[in-house]
């Protein structure tokens, strides 16, 4: 079945010499796979599964033009004929089902983690311990050439195209901005003077590679750093890119280095939309939307109101590679939506490991998590309805056994319920959306409001039993612990117990974190965020009147006085993920929240919560205490070591490791659990 519900989504793209499908981008992520040679098959199973999907234009990882240029130590590059026969079988797989791939050409610059990194100036970078060698005439000259070749072999391994990569502070950004650009001769100066790099590269490569090759160019419109450009210089740049030969312009927001965030999930959904729509109308070549787009709704309003040409979504390729097929064919509820959580994507990346997604643990790993039809078919329980339950649930029905999901709640979802009534995770409900749908799907038998017990279970005659009953709160031992004061964040969050204007979040880990957002946000504001008001919030101006898009963050009014405390003595959220860590500790502190760590709680009385802090003791006045001070597991269900007889018998996520709540984890295990069962 096909629909007509996004008719200028999958409109085709005559570009001329060559003609995409429909008008969406797969944008450009960094898996990990790129860097070594011998896992070129898996970054083309990865790639093939996205091209069957329905993107209209895949864009590769980042690939460096020379040694200066990686990302990391022997990162992947394309400059020399032998790395051609990898490449092409990116290509093959791509134009095998039918889609068009182009191979994003990045220099890293300053931000390259290795002692070879060369910028404009010799600045060093805040993401970097190497400070970078200015580039002399020759050198620059010598990146030109490595462009170009790059490019050359690219079209030699049957590449589409290549994206240059201008965007998110990298070496031709670094060139384009005065931020990092302080050179006094030819390449630094005037705009005209910085913009040389970028327009030398796209000249190159277009007489390199000659005119029937997509030249995609991602330009910063938004730097969110001081020392940006300014909305002139954006244009300006743009249009003399488009001149030197750029057939489409992608648009990126923000350096890595920014204090603003662009796409973790409390940024509003196609929150710079409206930056790309202005630059639309200053040039003559298609321009695609980027950033926090994630469901076709969307894309298709960007398209119909003439925002954008294109849209461009990485992440949620990683979340579901039929994202196109799916919206072509009227399932949009069937489609998994990437949550911008960043923990299995993002945060993999700047750990040096693959990358892949929560809500979808298959993303990298299609040759290794294969969920193939069983040939003897089990009676398969599974008890608990969070993350990691609904992923074994639905992974062992989609291979042909015969699968009921129990659960004590009256619906699905588990942790993802609380999660989704944080400010900025409203997209949680995403998930247990699509796990929902895809439950009737599968034919699953769903018991919601039933707890059974392991005799049921056992005397049911199941031949697996899956415990996924998640996890119980730890009770922290402090003295007046049960006073009227004292809430749990289950009570706050799913219970929705009132809570009052002095509060102590006892517990300083994620649930801590996302208990203080929650207390901090202004009832007045509805949720999800609008655009406008995050904006103004974060200090973004739109219009980039300023240079680097700066304004003056508009102060938030917070209802509630907040404490946020942590027996450890380490800083306050040291364990939460690096990409999306600072936006949270950005936020508590921007609302006034006191963070203190080291506290030995003494009691909870009806003065409010005596604490001791560096040998001196305090006394909170608070309303309430809520406690986030973690939890244990709850596997009850499983029988006693050494049991023989009945069924087998598995614990995973919370119920196997209490830890901080980990959906990743949780979600991983399930899926990997039923495709061996």
């Amino acid at each position: 079945m096909t629909t007509n519900a996004y008719p200028n989504l999958l409109a085709p793209l005559d570009l001329g010499f060559t003609t995409l499908r429909n008008r969406v981008i797969m944008g450009s992520m960094h898996t990990g796979l790129e860097d070594r040679f011998y896992n070129y098959g898996k970054l083309a199973a990865f790639y093939r599964e996205r091209a069957r999907g329905g993107a209209g234009l895949i864009v590769t990882g980042g690939i460096s033009p020379n040694r200066q240029g990686w990302l990391l130590p022997f990162g992947g590059t394309l400059n020399f004929l032998g790395d051609v026969p990898n490449h092409r079988k990116l290509t093959r797989a791509v134009h095998e089902e039918g889609g068009k791939i182009v191979l994003q050409i990045l220099h890293a610059g300053r931000y390259g983690y290795q002692p070879f990194v060369v910028s404009a100036s010799g600045i060093k970078s805040p993401i970097s311990r190497f400070t970078p060698k200015p580039l002399t005439e020759a050198g620059i000259e010598d990146t030109i050439r490595a462009y170009a070749r790059c490019a050359k072999l690219a079209k030699m391994a049957g590449y589409d195209g290549v994206e240059v990569m201008g965007s998110e502070g990298y070496l031709l950004n670094q060139f384009l901005c005065a931020r990092t650009n302080k050179r006094t001769d030819a390449w630094g100066g005037s705009i005209e003077n910085r913009m040389r790099l970028p327009v030398e590269v796209v000249r190159r490569i277009r007489a390199a590679a000659g005119p029937d090759f997509i030249i995609m160019y991602r330009h910063s419109v938004l730097d969110l750093v001081e020392g940006g450009n300014t909305w002139d210089e954006v244009v300006a740049t743009a249009r003399a890119l488009e001149a030197a030969g750029v057939n489409l312009l992608n648009t990126g927001y923000g350096w890595h280095e920014a204090r603003i965030p662009t796409i973790v999930t409390s940024v509003p959904r196609a929150a710079f939309a409206d930056v790309a729509a202005r630059l639309r109308k200053e040039v003559g070549i298609p321009v695609a939307a980027s950033n926090r787009i994630n469901m076709p709704a969307e894309a298709e309003q960007l398209l119909a109101s003439g925002s954008a040409d294109l849209v461009s979504m990485a992440r949620p390729f990683l979340a579901d590679p039929e994202f196109v097929n799916k919206a072509a064919s009227g399932r949009v509820d069937e489609i998994n939506t990437c949550i911008a959580c960043n923990q299995a994507c993002l945060d993999h990346t700047f750990q040096n490991k693959r990358a892949s997604c929560l809500v979808n643990p298959r993303a990298c790993h299609e040759t290794e998590l294969v969920v193939r039809k069983t040939v003897k078919p089990k009676r398969i329980a599974v008890v608990g309805a969070g993350p990691a339950g609904l992923s074994a649930a639905t992974v062992a029905a989609e291979r042909g056994h015969q699968v009921t999901l129990f659960d004590g709640l009256d619906r699905i979802g588990g942790q993802f319920n609380v999660a989704m009534r944080v400010p900025g995770k409203e997209e949680f409900a995403e998930t247990i959306r699509y796990f929902g749908r895809r439950l009737e799907l599968l034919g699953v038998q769903v018991r919601l409001n039933e707890r059974v017990t392991r005799e049921q279970l056992v005397a049911a005659g199941y031949d697996e039993v899956v415990v996924a009953t998640g996890i119980v709160m730890r009770k922290p031992r402090i003295e007046g612990i049960d006073h009227p004061k004292v809430l749990s964040y289950l009570d706050v969050l799913r219970d929705r117990k009132p809570v009052g204007q002095k509060v102590a979040i006892i517990g300083a880990g994620g649930i801590g974190f996302d208990m203080g957002e929650f207390l901090v946000h202004d009832p007045a504001v509805p949720l999800p965020v609008p655009a406008a008001h995050w904006m103004a919030e974060w200090g973004v101006d739109p219009h980039v009147a300023t240079p680097g898009g700066l304004a003056a963050p508009v102060p938030p009014q917070p209802p509630r006085q907040v404490w946020l405390l942590q027996r450890k003595t380490t800083r306050p959220g040291a364990g939460l993920g690096k990409t999306s860590g600072w936006v949270h500790r950005a936020t508590l502190v921007r609302n006034g929240v006191t963070m203190m760590a080291g506290v030995q709680y003494d009691r909870i009385d009806d003065a409010g919560l005596h604490i001791t802090v560096g040998g001196e003791q305090r006394l909170l006045d608070v309303d309430h205490v809520v406690i986030c001070a973690g939890q244990e597991s709850l596997a009850e269900l499983m029988p006693a070591e050494g049991a023989t007889g009945g069924p087998g018998f598995h614990k995973i996520g919370g119920a196997a490791l209490a830890a901080e709540l980990d959906a990743k984890r949780a979600i991983r295990e399930g899926a990997e659990l039923a495709a061996r069962l």
